[in-house]
């Protein structure tokens, strides 16, 4: 049995059974990828995966087990090469975090910045995608935390803490007739509405505000960042719902925002951490810097947690 087998089977079973497209990522012919699958199954006397002719269609109960022991394996082999390098390079390393654009843009500079004053020779790895795919980067190692607002969306295997909690505005172009009502969903139904997509940002949260009170809505146009939003609200295209972290008055001169926080309930942005993972001391450091209650203590209380 070899690590790149299991480096295989696992990302063939996180691609969707694409095996050309695990070739792609991970640099290599798609003939040897299969034959290495076939090389484990013989060793092991399972058959990991379905097939249909060659093409992989499914995995097998035992091959399911098989991943899930070889998704630990190789997170504990990046454990072992952290260790190692605490110790031998205490302030120096690369740190990758996976969110979304709305946290990377407005939540994310502070902590960045008193960060890298502190560790100038980290290199500091930013990684956009939706809740789901940032969950789907922290459990194949591509990132070591994740930072985002959906954990509905978080895969279970990942230990979720709350870092803060924020709250929606609404926004339209200057002289907008919503700026003379008053701010109900109602009144804010009657409007077409621009906001985030359904994967993002709360975006769950909005939606049952209207239907608890049982009312349509018109979505004009949805999008997966706080810019996109503004820029089309400013293009005169609908109301703006937006994290009200995203809005700047000294820079968002076109637009006016008003405070939604009656109309939805608040957000709560989450941390997302393999669980047993091991952290570096730097690691620990940027968190506390992100969300200062999440401690070192705190943080390895929730890992180890049965």
């Amino acid at each position: 049995m070899k690590l790149r087998q299991l480096e295989y089977i696992v990302e063939v079973a996180r691609r969707g059974l694409n095996v050309s497209n695990v070739a792609e990522i991970l640099h290599t012919a798609q003939p040897g990828i299969s034959t290495q699958i076939r090389l484990l199954e013989e060793e092991l006397s399972i058959q990991i995966f379905e097939r249909n002719g060659k093409r992989l269609v499914g995995i097998t109960q035992p091959g399911q087990t098989i991943v899930a022991m070889a998704e630990k394996i190789l997170r504990e082999i990046e454990d072992i090469k952290q260790v190692g390098s605490e110790f031998s390079q205490e302030d120096s390393g690369t740190f990758s975090i996976a969110t979304t654009h709305t946290q990377a843009r407005y939540a994310l500079p502070n902590a960045i910045k008193a960060f890298k004053e502190q560790y100038p020779n980290v290199r500091l790895r930013i990684h956009l995608g939706n809740p789901t795919q940032v969950s789907e980067m922290v459990l194949s190692g591509v990132a070591d935390i994740a930072i985002t607002s959906e954990t509905a969306q978080m895969h279970k295997a990942l230990v979720t803490m709350p870092c803060y909690e924020w709250d929606f505005c609404v926004i339209t172009p200057k002289g907008h007739a919503l700026l003379n009502e008053e701010l109900t969903l109602q009144n804010l139904s009657v409007y077409p509405l621009v906001t985030y997509d359904y994967a993002f940002t709360g975006r769950s949260i909005i939606n049952k505000a209207f239907t608890d009170q049982s009312l349509m809505t018109n979505m004009a146009l949805t999008a997966m960042d706080s810019d996109v939003i503004k820029s089309y609200v400013e293009l005169g295209l609908g109301v703006g719902i937006l994290a009200k972290m995203a809005f700047h008055e000294d820079r968002d001169i076109n637009l006016e925002s008003r405070d939604a926080s009656h109309l939805f309930k608040s957000n709560t942005t989450h941390l997302g951490i393999t669980k047993g993972k091991y952290l570096r001391q730097y690691m620990y450091a940027f968190i506390c810097l992100f969300a200062p209650h999440l401690t070192k203590e705190a943080i390895d209380g929730e890992l180890t947690t049965e």
